[in-house]
């Protein structure tokens, strides 16, 4: 199964280790990444590949928890709906 992470927040050292880090330890395998910072914000997206037994929902609120935590915005989306959804806006 594969996702879309997105992470966005005021820029900081280690944030790229701390998310990293939470999808090792859940051997979530990161396919692709791009980052950027623009005037002091980070903005990040990770397409992920997640283990077949993985609760998707579960990982997504361990996500959002591990960004209030570190003063992020972090969310998962499965790529299907994340693909639809673009689709849709941009046709």
């Amino acid at each position: 199964m594969r996702g879309i992470i997105t992470v966005l927040g005021k820029d900081r050292v280690g944030i790229i280790a701390e998310v990293c880090t939470f999808l090792a330890q859940r051997q979530i395998n990161i396919m692709d990444l791009s980052q950027t910072i623009v005037q002091g914000f980070f903005n990040m997206i990770m397409v992920v590949e997640l283990p077949a037994q993985t609760e998707f929902e579960h990982i997504n609120t361990a996500l959002a928890a591990l960004g209030q935590d570190a003063a992020l915005e972090i969310k998962l989306q499965r790529e299907e709906i994340f693909e639809a959804m673009h689709q849709l806006r941009w046709g």
